[in-house]
């Protein structure tokens, strides 16, 4: 599947989604009727650091009723794990951005067939010292100001004159990250360049730990690291442009928190999918993201993601179209 094939199937899916909603509360298109007990096999994931507690957090609920299969979460960052992902190493590339165009064509060339799946949402959260209580809003351009390449700010002061004249020291997810990515191309613009000056680490336990120890620190990543940090840590809200608005579940899922909320998602191989265990892991991965997704610090995502993703899953196992598979029967 290349990525216009991707992007079509949400298209789709997304005219017939009532139909699997009952109540406010999505249903899957499939019953995960299998007895989970007797499957084996290994399944490796890899990917996006902000992805990966998600999808550790199902394999840890799927091995409950499924203990036989070895499931491995590494993290390389979204580029690094669409590498692994597009020479066929990988059976599930975690990604907390959608697939670039040369990636695809890497994918393509090597044969590499897949499906995306919306797992969740997320904020990005820029974050200071506890001890930071001066900066507590950031509007889009005065991130920029700090972030970019040419003439950055340097100090407190060169953002506000009422602010201290102290060095700012920034930390930030590696290139190799999608929250990188997004980050520089919400904040800095599609051709914006990133000043290099900043302490980078695909690790967001280590961005947290810098900025934790170091009063003029200031750093971005996904909200669920700030949720379990929020003794170390101040969130500062952001300007979109409507006001000072902090990253909150219900803000970052409504997109009120703009413009740094956005989608996550996982990818799978397809010629994986042909073995049960990753089918019955996709399964139980769509049917228990909703829940397990908050419970380690991300926002749910509206219930026609899911509906659109059970579809797909559905048809690319051998059921309905996707068109049909969210279509009631008459």
């Amino acid at each position: 599947m290349n990525l216009t094939g991707t992007m079509v199937k949400r298209g789709a899916t997304s005219l017939a989604v009532a139909a699997m909603v009952c109540g406010g509360i999505w249903s899957p298109a499939f019953a995960q009727d299998a007895d989970l007990s007797k499957l084996t096999g290994e399944i490796v994931a890899d990917g996006s650091s902000t992805v990966g507690p998600i999808t550790q957090a199902v394999a840890e609920e799927f091995n409950g009723a499924a203990p036989d299969v070895k499931i491995s979460v590494d993290i390389s960052g979204t580029g690094g794990g669409f590498e692994r992902f597009c020479k066929g190493e990988t059976d599930i590339q975690d990604a907390s951005r959608l697939i670039k165009d040369a990636e695809a064509t890497a994918c393509a060339d090597a044969g590499v067939e897949y499906l995306e799946f919306e797992v969740a949402y997320d904020g990005l959260t820029v974050v200071v010292n506890e001890n930071n209580t001066t900066v507590t809003c950031l509007d889009m351009a005065t991130l920029k100001l700090l972030w970019q390449k040419e003439n950055p700010a340097m100090t407190w002061a060169d953002l506000n004159a009422e602010w201290p004249a102290e060095t700012i020291s920034l930390y930030g997810p590696g290139t190799d990250s999608g929250t990188f990515d997004y980050f520089v191309e919400t904040v800095l613009g599609e051709d914006g360049e990133i000043r290099e000056d900043f302490t980078p680490s695909e690790d967001d336990n280590v961005l947290v730990e810098g900025v934790a120890n170091d009063e003029n620190a200031l750093a971005y990543f996904g909200h669920a690291y700030f949720e379990e940090n929020q003794d170390l840590l101040n969130a500062v809200a952001i300007d979109g442009g409507n006001g000072c608005v902090e990253p909150t579940t219900e803000g970052i899922q409504d997109g009120t928190y703009a413009p740094l909320s956005r989608p996550l998602y996982v990818y799978v191989k397809e010629e994986s999918l042909a073995r049960p265990e990753v089918q019955e892991f996709m399964k139980f991965y769509i049917a228990n993201a909703p829940e397990l997704a908050p419970e380690v610090g991300f926002v749910a995502s509206p219930d026609e993601a899911y509906v659109a993703d059970a579809a797909e899953l559905e048809a690319a196992l051998g059921g309905a179209p996707a068109e049909a598979a969210a279509t009631p029967a008459s």
